[in-house]
């Protein structure tokens, strides 16, 4: 079996993306008139749960490290965006199906098609086959378009819907171009990246920091690449949430104040070595470790990655599926330092969900050069100096001056290290990572979602739906809950409870409320966990607070079934 149907079945993709369909988490936009590929809409289980991963990521990054959120707009003048270099180089080699146009990502179609070699003819190829083929599908999208062309002959790849011959590869830009205003002179484009917003107001946000460094500025927002061939779902899309992080440094200084904090952090490390060697690809290494041994460059960017890591875990992606894997020589831009992507193993394989880059000071030389605007930084240095000496006897012209040491300042480049998150692509992986199925019945799945970002976190559950006074009271339950900030969504459909529970469940709702008879006579409800499908019976005055700890991970179910009684009559 292939190791894409392996990783297939272990992730169950097509029981995850039935269940997302069902409940409207996602959908392809514009479905009724046959979809668009690479564009996706959120239903309101989607929707949710995504606004509540962009809250996790502020309060993770944006509040913890004091970080300056702006929001600047999609739309972008050609000159910016001709200055950063997007004009003319962002863009990917295509192919085209010589009989029908069929059009294709030439690194995809160069991956793809070694992938399938491998899986059909390993056991017949020698090692030293493998290796090669290996290295070129590690660097498929860092060829030339004369390499790749040359690549694609030799290789024999063909069209893998017809079988049929593809073209020579071609540049293709990636950005969806428009015209500003009524004048087809201001011309303009959908930005292909959120962080070009935050390079051109630097001087308002160095002045805005008071004029010190480091410092970091975040966006969160809409990024457009107009991908030649989207495909896998929320991982290559058209249109797509970024959250971006720049963080300005000295050059001279790219120590981070709280790494200390965070040098223990164990991190899996897939470096330029062990990939060019195709060895086992993990090194695990503290970050301190990696650091003082130069496996990753400076105390920022490694302190940058121990968060993501912490993050991405905190949204409920598996430990043991996280690497970061380094960019080869050949991959970085010319100008980058160091670069390492976050990378999280799916059914599709490893994907990039977070890229975490040294971008040295490209970004703002670019735009200072462009619009001949200083776009720097100041450090204070010392500076012998001579000065004139009120001490010196008249007459006396070798002592008229003494020298001095002063602070001066002096003006610099910042250097900018870059943490971007790709926000669908970080969904995605939770509904993967979060998918179970109870195991005394497969049929019966959900989304066991962490508490802190699912979408509704409790559902509230009348026994009786037929009683007027009990459904008051679900509903006054429900503006309570509403205003002491605990999401909840109300199912008094007249099915049994065991269904409701598993329509709940399948919501990725963790907490299930139950309205029944001894509510109306002690003010007092049951509360269900969706893993163990446990219950208790708590008073509703203590309820809001206990659901909203469970939910920023300040208690545990275990904690709370301690100290309330567990309640055994509810039928699943």
């Amino acid at each position: 079996m292939e190791k894409k149907e392996k990783l297939t079945d272990k992730y169950q993709r097509k029981k995850v993306e039935d269940l997302l369909k069902r409940k409207f988490f996602i959908i392809q936009s514009f479905e009724i008139y046959g979809g668009v590929s690479g564009l996706f809409d959120f239903g309101p289980l989607g929707c949710a749960l995504k606004t509540n991963v962009e809250q996790l990521w502020r309060n993770h990054f944006v509040l913890e490290e004091d970080m300056l959120e702006v929001s600047c707009t999609c739309l972008t003048p050609e000159p910016v965006l001709k200055a950063s270099g997007h004009v003319d180089k962002f863009e990917d080699l295509m192919v085209k199906d010589v009989k029908n146009g069929q059009c294709y990502r030439a690194d995809k179609l160069l991956e793809e098609h070694i992938q399938k070699v491998l899986n059909k003819k390993r056991k017949k190829m020698k090692e030293a086959e493998i290796k090669n083929l290996e290295m070129i599908c590690a660097q498929a999208d860092s060829y030339s378009q004369e390499e790749m062309a040359k690549l694609l002959v030799d290789l024999g790849v063909k069209s893998p819907d017809t079988g049929n011959d593809i073209s020579e590869p071609t540049p293709f830009n990636l950005m969806f171009s428009s015209q500003i205003g009524p004048s087809s002179s201001s011309k303009g484009y959908f930005r292909p990246e959120t962080a070009q917003g935050i390079f051109v107001n630097f001087k308002r946000l160095i002045e805005f920091n008071n004029g010190r460094l480091p410092f970091a500025a975040a966006q969160i927002g809409l990024g457009f690449r107009n991908e030649i061939s989207p495909r896998s779902g929320l991982l290559r899309v058209r249109e797509f949430t970024m959250a971006e992080i720049e963080h300005f440094v000295d050059p001279q200084d790219k120590n981070h104040r709280k790494f200390k904090r965070i040098s223990d952090t164990c991190l899996p490390l897939f470096s330029q070595d062990k990939q060019l060697a195709l060895e086992d690809p993990i090194t695990d290494m503290t970050i301190a470790e990696a650091v003082e041994k130069g496996v990753v460059s400076n105390e920022t960017l490694a302190y940058y990655m121990a968060r993501t890591y912490e993050f991405l875990q905190l949204c409920g992606i598996a430990k043991e599926a996280i690497r970061f894997r380094q960019h080869l020589k050949t991959e970085m831009a010319h100008y980058a330092q160091d670069c390492w992507d976050a990378e999280v193993e799916t059914s599709y394989g490893w994907i990039e969900i977070a890229g975490h880059a040294d971008r040295a000071c490209f970004d703002l030389d670019c735009h200072s050069q462009a619009t001949k605007t200083p776009l720097v930084g100041t450090r204070l240095i010392k500076q012998t100096v001579e000065v004139p000496d009120p001490a010196a006897a008249e007459g006396e012209e070798s002592k008229k001056t003494k020298t001095e040491v002063k602070n001066v300042e002096e003006k610099f480049a910042p250097h900018v290290i870059e943490p971007s998150f790709g926000i669908g692509r970080v969904v995605y992986c939770i509904f993967e990572h979060c998918f179970r199925a109870r195991p005394e019945a497969a049929s019966r799945t959900y989304f066991e979602f962490p508490a802190l970002i699912a979408p509704v976190k409790t559902s509230i559950l009348p026994l009786i739906s037929n009683s007027e006074e009990l459904q008051n009271h679900v509903y006054e339950l429900k503006t309570r809950l509403n205003k002491e900030g605990v999401t909840s969504k109300i199912d008094n459909a007249k099915v049994t409870i065991g269904k409701r529970y598993a329509r709940t469940d399948e919501c990725g709702i963790p907490f299930a409320i139950t309205v029944d008879d001894d509510t109306l006579k002690d003010d007092t409800v049951t509360l269900r966990e969706i893993k163990s499908m446990k219950q208790i019976r708590i008073p509703i005055n203590e309820l809001s607070t206990t659901i909203l700890d469970l939910s920023k991970n300040l208690t545990t179910w275990d904690a709370i079934k301690e100290k309330y009684p567990e309640f055994t009559g509810g039928k699943e």
